[in-house]
């Protein structure tokens, strides 16, 4: 339409010659038809193109000053040429080049045409033809035929130029400018300008008719009121996450010279709360794997929280470069080589943080090499006190043990993902040998070939007690979770049982009391990863009274002024602080409850949440050491519904902290309950400006908000760090191979001198660790320049029961204790008796002096530098440790088929083995009471009841001495475990053992539990008990209880089972637990015992001597008493014959009426 416009204005100023008026009229009829010829064509074909609109190919580029030609100022207007057409469309395609055209015809076409136009020869427009061409006023026209649809070719087409018929022209005007002037209220000008151009290809001087540039005045409008632009969009916050941040936006004043607008030209506001990305922890740690060289291995780690997560492998501490390795937490090696043997550990890291796993060992043996050897490796069991000693004096006999080591997989299996092999070193053969004792054969199962075969898998369990830490009271059907799944409740006297989750390494248990009477308790409870469970005492802290608070005015609540003591700080709410969860600020009256747990006060430390470790920026898990935790609980008055807090201020007092350097160190942590870990929340900082009521006093201030997390820390990282060796005995001998395994070791680090002025013995830090073949290594604050500047406090238990520790009074004894001198006086060790004798033996307190690397006799522990773990965790025995023993009666344990019951992998499948599943262990006592002026040994033989295949055959032996009751005069009692009846290791028939119960000395049985006699008269066969002084039974297949006499426990863990057992036989009943005991209660047998004659033996005693003479005088007893029955067998006490005959009461009938009785 543009260029019919230019045409029709052509039209309106061509030159009107001087020809008659017939003339005129015929050239404009001629012009206007041109007009309707091209304006039926105006939508297919523009007078002017580079290229086809909406074709194909690519267009010429013409010469920009042509578009500038304004033709309504040209005098002559401008004319159409002829039609061309010099080429035909063969070849490549027809082209009407302008070059070509004024190559045959001349000056007929103008230097300079303004446009062109295209026809067929059969006078179609080329849109009309469905063809692609190209046409330009200054390079001509072409068609080509490979750009053409399918099966189309170019047609014949002929060309024709519009050409100028002026030698000058103006080109268009410019746009205006802009004004002068651009205050409101003044005038100014603008202009605007065009230049002449020339038509031709060699033009001349150029002169156009009129002004080259125009004027014209403007304005700037008048003046307005002042007002503000609209408000900038907000600005980012000042936190990345959470809701303590603000943010900002802006806006300008629109205004000249008036005044400034009313108002801030700022305005700043609380974000809006985001989550913050929750940091990573593993949930999946990588697998200690033995291989054979040249075969794979696959490592795996995951980790929970914020995605994305890069993984990171190293080795042996050296970061493993490559994509497989930065970008998985898979870690997969082929063919093995002997120097990738070591440590594998996997990093996980977010934007939120890192975490590091714990080191997973790679073993890589030569092809052929054997990892389980063929000979046993010596374990020695003490023989009965009947049995003769050695040469070498010694009653102990190697019966052999394989070491419960991995093989590796076959190379067929498949390398699985953070998998063992599935293979473990065990028990390949055994034999019997009869070891003579006291005139008598003993049996004795040895090992004589290990090898390889499948792994033991046992149960990994957690048991314990919930109570509150004040009271005792049992936490009664408490919630327990595991991160965050509900796993159970605790029982009635607030007992629990969890069973760890396969590849846990760090196991966190929360106990949530659901009568909220008790603040939440977070616990990283250590297991025994070779099996087995674990008894751990938890304790809970009772919330605070909650105080009214008004929710619309501020409010300040004191942290740790109990007990007389200055507070540690205090924590200030501000007015409309208090949230509900949907975001609502709630300023009624608040319930708020702010439990403070004191380090001041060193009994705390048990009730405690998690192990006060956090992950570093590297993802290690490194120390803190706290200045004080607590918990709040914020509640509406009316409803009791929970409320939040948004930015609340922590203020600290500095005068409670004594360390100078830990000023700079101090900041806010909040208590992941899922990880266990805190993680930081803010820092501490000085207080700015003047100081308030108190002015002597100085502070720490920081913020943090109140939402899900309810359990907030006053920490500082510590990086003065050592390892504290430990072991446990089963008694006082402190013999290498009778440690005990399964033991809990807590260690509490104390305040350093000089510690607080009220009470020197303030708490930093608890660790606790459960021992295992080698002891057990215990983090501990440590410092090398002074040896009493940290202090620790070490406990430890089993199943419940304290382990006593090595006396330091009234003589230290080095050797007792474990430590070599002068180091055992550099560590000031004593126990907690040694300045109070009324005080338990339990506990003891060690500096923990850093030992110095030039110095030998501090080379070899118990304290260890924090870099020396290995060397810690591998000592010798002989190397210096630190002790705690089991404190027993005297008590000896004989099992034909060896077993150790701190080391569930060495359990044998035998029908002899007295426990017959290594996944359950079920234990058995007898209750038995002695009346008599001393405690006497107490003795059960157990053999073969009922079974074929073990009928007669000795299963064990158990010694145990009775203790005296303190509430009866000369009465004691004995808890003596016999063999369970039952099933045995092939669960095909069950075995009811037959049970002898022998004490020493001049004792007769005078009485007999008439429940337990019933119940055996109800179940036979019976057992004979025909001398006075034993007592024999085919052990019941029932879990009887304390009524019968009768103590059963089954768990996972034998020697627990054995310790719940013997507190309830000491307490007398079926769910109590007591270390006193009571003689009158749950007895099962009663023996009279009286002093025997000088130079006399006991028949106890005869019987170990002299145990053909012993048996001759029961016989003769037996006869005497029962001449009208036939004599029963008497069981050979040392060889394990049979005791007599088991009859039913049918078989005593039929007996007696050959003898003539009716």
């Amino acid at each position: 339409m543009a260029r019919l416009a230019r045409l029709a204005r052509l039209a309106r100023v061509t030159r009107v010659t001087r020809v008659t008026r017939v003339a005129r009229v015929a050239q404009l009829a001629l012009l206007l038809a041109q007009l309707a010829q091209l304006g039926a064509a105006r939508a297919a074909e523009p007078l002017e193109n580079e290229s086809e609109p909406g074709k194909a190919g690519k267009g010429w580029k013409g010469e920009p000053e042509l578009e500038e030609l304004d033709l309504d100022t040209a005098g002559k207007g401008a004319e159409w040429t002829s039609w061309f057409n010099i080429d035909h469309p063969g070849g490549d395609g027809d082209h009407e080049s302008l070059a070509a055209i004024r190559f045959y015809y001349g000056d007929r076409v103008c230097p300079r045409p303004v446009a062109i136009q295209a026809r067929s020869t059969e006078w179609h427009l080329p849109a009309a033809l469905g063809q692609v061409v190209h046409a330009s006023p200054k390079r001509g026209f072409r068609c080509l035929h490979r750009e053409q649809p399918p099966g189309k070719a170019c047609a014949n087409y002929h060309v024709r130029f519009l050409c100028p018929l002026d030698d000058v022209y103006w080109s268009h005007w410019s746009d205006w400018s802009r004004c002068s002037r651009s205050s409101c209220g003044t005038r100014g000008t603008q202009s605007r300008s065009r230049r002449c151009r020339s038509a031709r290809a060699a033009p001349r001087e150029l002169r156009c008719r009129g002004k080259a540039t125009e004027h014209r005045a403007c304005s700037a409008g008048p003046c307005t009121e002042p007002r503000w632009s609209e408000w900038a969009p907000w600005g980012p916050c000042s936190r990345s996450c959470g809701s303590a941040g603000t943010r900002e936006r802006r806006r300008s004043c629109k205004t000249a010279k008036s005044p400034p607008c009313p108002g801030p030209a700022t305005e700043t506001q609380k974000c809006p709360r985001s989550p913050c990305p929750e940091k990573p922890h593993m949930v999946l740690q990588p697998a200690g794997q033995v291989r054979e060289a040249g075969q794979d291995v696959t490592f795996c780690c995951r980790a929970s929280g914020a995605a994305p997560r890069n993984y990171s492998w190293y080795h042996n501490g050296t970061l493993l470069e490559g994509p497989a390795e930065r970008s998985s937490g898979r870690l997969e090696l082929r063919g093995l080589a002997p120097g990738q043997a070591g440590t594998y550990q996997c990093k996980a890291s977010s934007e939120a943080g890192a975490i590091r796993s714990v080191p997973a060992q790679l073993t890589v043996l030569a092809q052929g090499q054997p990892s389980c050897r063929p000979e046993p490796e010596p374990s020695l069991v003490e023989l009965p006190r009947e049995c003769p000693q050695d040469s070498g004096g010694s009653r102990y006999y190697d019966v052999g043990r394989c070491p419960s080591s991995p093989c590796p997989g076959d190379p067929s299996e498949p390398s699985g993902c953070g998998q063992s092999s599935g293979r473990c070193c065990g028990v390949r053969r055994m034999e019997l040998r009869q070891v003579p004792c006291a005139g008598s054969l003993l049996p004795l199962k040895v090992v004589t070939e290990c090898g390889c075969g499948p792994c033991a898998q046992p149960r990994l369990l957690v048991r314990g007690r919930v109570t509150a830490a004040d009271t005792g009271e049992p936490l009664r059907f408490g919630h327990i979770f595991l991160g965050a799944t509900k796993v159970g409740f605790t029982g009635y006297q607030g007992s629990f049982t969890i069973e760890v989750p396969p590849d846990t390494q760090r196991l966190v248990a929360r106990f949530v009391d659901g009568q909220q009477r008790l603040v939440d308790a977070v616990k990283v409870l250590p297991f025994d990863r070779r099996g087995g469970a674990v008894y751990h005492e938890v304790k809970m802290m009772r919330k605070k009274e909650p105080v009214e608070l008004d929710g619309g005015r501020s409010n300040s609540i004191p942290l740790g002024e109990a007990g007389g003591r200055e507070p540690v700080g205090e924590l200030l709410l501000p007015a409309g602080v208090f949230l509900r969860p949907s975001g609502e600020v709630f300023n009624g009256t608040v319930q708020a409850s702010v439990t403070f747990v004191d380090p001041r006060d060193v009994s705390t430390a048990s009730a405690a949440s998690s192990d006060l470790s956090f992950a570093d920026a590297e993802g290690e898990i490194v120390p803190l050491r706290t200045y004080g935790m607590f918990a709040v609980d914020f509640r509406e008055g009316g409803s009791g519904a929970e409320l939040q807090a948004g930015p609340v201020q922590v203020r600290m007092d500095a005068g409670q902290v004594w360390m100078s350097e830990h000023l700079k160190k101090m900041k806010l942590w909040s208590l992941n309950p899922e990880s266990g870990l805190w993680e930081e929340e803010g820092v501490l900082r000085p207080a700015g400006g003047g100081r308030r009521k108190r002015e002597e006093r100085t502070f720490l201030v920081g913020n943090l908000e109140i939402r899900e997390r309810r359990l907030f820390n006053l920490d500082v990282p510590e990086d003065r760090r050592c390892f504290v060796k430990v072991r446990a005995y089963s008694n006082e001998k402190f013999n290498p191979y009778e440690q005990l395994e399964g033991v809990v070791i807590n260690l509490i680090n104390l305040e350093p001198q000089p510690g607080f002025p009220s009470n020197p013995r303030a708490w930093g830090r608890f660790d606790s660790v459960v021992t295992g073949p080698n002891g057990a290594c215990l983090p501990a604050f440590c410092d090398g320049r002074r040896p009493d500047a940290y202090t620790a406090l070490v406990t430890a238990t089993l199943g419940g029961e304290e382990l006593e520790a090595v006396a330091s009074s009234p003589k230290l004894n080095p050797n007792a204790v474990g430590v070599a001198q002068p180091y055992l006086g550099k560590l000031g060790y004593r126990r907690s008796d040694h300045e109070d004798a009324a005080l338990k033996k339990t506990a003891f307190q060690i500096n923990v002096a850093k030992p110095d690397p030039n110095d030998a006799d501090e080379r070899n522990g118990p304290v260890y530098s924090y870099r020396s773990l290995r060397e810690c965790e591998e000592a010798p025995v002989g190397a210096n440790h630190l002790r705690f023993y089991r404190v027993e009666v005297d008590r000896y344990e004989y099992n034909v088929v060896p077993f150790k019951e701190s080391d569930v992998t060495s359990w044998t499948g035998d029908y002899l083995a007295w426990w017959p599943n290594p996944q359950e262990f079920r234990a058995c006592f007898i209750k038995v009471r002695l009346e008599g002026p001393q405690e006497y040994m107490v003795r059960s033989r157990n053999v073969g009841g009922s079974h074929p295949r073990t009928r007669g055959q000795l299963y064990g032996l158990r010694d145990s001495r009775s203790v005296r009751d303190p509430l009866l005069g000369d009465a004691s009692g004995a808890c003596v475990e016999f063999k369970c009846g039952g099933m045995l290791f092939d669960q095909s028939l069950a075995d009811r053992t037959l049970v002898s119960i022998v004490p020493q000395g001049s004792c007769r049985r005078t009485a007999t539990n008439g429940l337990l006699r019933d119940y055996l008269s109800r179940h036979p066969p019976l057992a004979d008990n025909n001398h006075t002084g034993a007592f024999s039974m085919l052990a019941p297949l029932d879990p009887l209880g304390h009524n019968y006499g009768i103590y059963t426990v089954t768990d996972q863990n034998p020697r627990l089972a054995k310790e719940i057992a013997i507190g309830r036989c000491f307490a007398g009943t079926s769910d109590g637990f007591s270390r006193e005991m009571r003689a009158a209660e749950g007895t099962a047998v009663t023996f009279s015992c009286q002093e025997r004659p000088p130079g006399r033996e006991s028949f106890f005693q005869r019987l170990l001597s002299s145990p053909a003479e012993a048996l001759q005088e029961i016989r003769r007893e037996m006869g005497r008493s029962e001449l009208r029955r036939a004599a029963p067998e008497v069981m050979d006490f040392a060889s394990g014959a049979p005791t007599g005959t088991r009859r039913s009461p049918g078989s005593q009938r039929g007996a007696a009426r050959q003898r003539g009785q009716p």
